[in-house]
């Protein structure tokens, strides 16, 4: 039985990408292949493509969620808004020196108050003030919220690399980062090829940073997220299965929300909630080959990616990147994974 510790690895705290390249394509790219490990640059990426192949990508856009501000005691407080619940309330991650209770009252970004209405779970349930929508309060005040592993404050850089080029839909507290390394270009290169391209929405949540706290992963229960499979997707999988070609996900929401909506082998179009917990034997019903960034160690994530080409390749996998000084997490390379036979 696999534990927490089976997907354990060392990491060289130099090798943590802090900041994006020059151009989004100019990341490398490690291609995983049944036998061997290829190291490329990410604009090769459209000659490892075949005519029929199906890209599917996660269109969800980041949220301007993390404020500053005090209690009503004065003490300073951080918000991390998880997600808007309606137009005027949300569930957030507070930090404080001391949790607040309910009916503490919290100004932000020194522009509004918000109301504590009490806890779910880890989180905490805010109201916000009438006059705006939860969404509209945060991007007009909040910064965003770059990934607690990027030791600075985010710049004016950030707001650009730090979203998809094609990100549509506001609801994510972190980006769906596999897809930052897509640039108008390589899309077009990706068209060229004779692939095509589909959408996705899952609304990354905060509890993508939360470790996994128990040994034993039968006890873990993960975050849940909300996504959007639409009509059009459903039938572009269809039809890639039926020209022989491969359904590509790229990013690990993207592959979630594929295999969260699926019921046999294709997914059923509607909005829903999932909190699927994707791990070695989890048996994959859509999703043929990922393009993924590389993972903290002992996430679910990695866990995700062990699912789908194997323990064994996965340890190998990461070895070879550490060695080759690959740059990890949000900011850094990415890989080709296909799943294992």
């Amino acid at each position: 039985m696999l534990t927490l510790d089976d997907f354990d690895y060392s990491l060289p705290p130099e090798l943590i990408a802090q900041a994006p390249l020059a151009s989004r394509s100019d990341s490398r790219l490690l291609h995983v292949g049944d036998t061997a490990l290829e190291d490329l640059r990410f604009r090769d990426l459209p000659a490892l493509l075949r005519e029929g192949d199906l890209l599917v990508f996660n269109d969800s856009r980041v949220l301007h969620a993390r404020l500053h501000g005090v209690k009503d005691s004065g003490g300073q407080v951080e918000v991390m808004v998880e997600r808007p619940i309606g137009d005027h309330e949300a569930l957030a991650m507070v930090r404080a020196s001391k949790s607040p209770k309910p009916g503490t009252r919290m100004r932000l970004a020194d522009a509004f108050e918000v109301e504590v209405l009490g806890r779910a779970g880890e989180f905490f349930h805010l109201r916000f003030p009438p006059g705006a929508t939860v969404v509209e309060w945060i991007e007009r005040h909040g910064k965003l919220p770059l990934p607690p592993y990027i030791d600075r404050a985010a710049a004016e850089a950030d707001e650009a690399r730090y979203q998809t080029v094609y990100a549509r839909h506001l609801g994510s507290v972190a980006a769906p980062t596999a897809g930052l390394h897509f640039d108008e270009d390589i899309l077009a290169q990706v068209r060229a090829r004779g692939a095509r391209l589909a959408y996705v929405t899952l609304h990354v949540g905060a509890g993508t940073f939360q470790p996994v706290r128990v040994h034993n992963l039968d006890e873990h229960r993960m975050h849940r997220e909300r996504y959007v499979m639409p009509e059009e997707t459903v039938a572009a999988i269809a039809d890639a299965r039926a020209r022989g070609g491969r359904v590509i996900c790229v990013g690990t929401t993207s592959l979630r929300a594929l295999e969260a909506a699926s019921q046999g082998s294709a997914p059923v179009a509607g909005s829903a909630e999932t909190d699927i917990f994707i791990r070695p034997g989890y048996r994959f019903h859509v999703a043929d080959a990922l393009i993924t960034n590389f993972h903290l160690p002992k996430s679910t994530l990695l866990m995700l990616v062990s699912a789908l080409a194997g323990v064994e390749r996965i340890r190998t996998a990461y070895a070879h990147a550490v060695e080759q000084r690959y740059r990890f997490f949000s900011y850094g390379d990415a890989m080709l994974l296909s799943r294992q036979p």
